[in-house]
């Protein structure tokens, strides 16, 4: 049998209680697409060091490409500045990525962190910058 291998998702989508607020939202088209693969589920905002439940942060000034590229933020609902948290999430996500041969992640739509719209977050821009395909939840 062929190896293949896992693929990551965003760990909120399987029901685990990873989410801003610290609520479980599996998603079951996401569930269903991860029957009977090897997955490794991941929660970028907690590798960066941020705490579960966290309050709510959006996109500042641009995308998450732009935030990779320090002309835009991450602000939470407080006003504090939560660009560096993120940029660690995402920089660990990518080195669980590449250790394990990831080609695909399936991401939670909507998030700063892992969202495609309305804006890329900052680890799904990221990650689509060193080719590995994401598929929004």
């Amino acid at each position: 049998m062929k190896y293949q291998p896992p693929c990551l998702v965003s760990a909120c989508l399987t029901g685990l209680c990873t989410r801003y607020d610290g609520r479980s939202k599996a998603n079951p088209a996401c569930l269903r697409r991860l029957s009977g693969s090897r997955w490794i589920p991941v929660c970028p905002e907690q590798l960066g060091g941020l705490p579960t439940p966290r309050p709510a942060a959006s996109l500042t000034g641009g995308d998450g490409y732009g935030v990779l590229a320090g002309t835009a933020r991450v602000i939470d609902c407080h006003g504090a500045d939560l660009t560096e948290p993120f940029l660690r999430g995402a920089a660990m996500v990518l080195t669980i990525a590449k250790a394990q041969n990831i080609g695909l992640c399936l991401l939670k739509s909507g998030s700063p962190s892992c969202g495609l719209q309305p804006l890329i977050g900052v680890t799904a821009a990221l990650l689509h910058s060193h080719g590995i395909r994401i598929v929004s939840f």
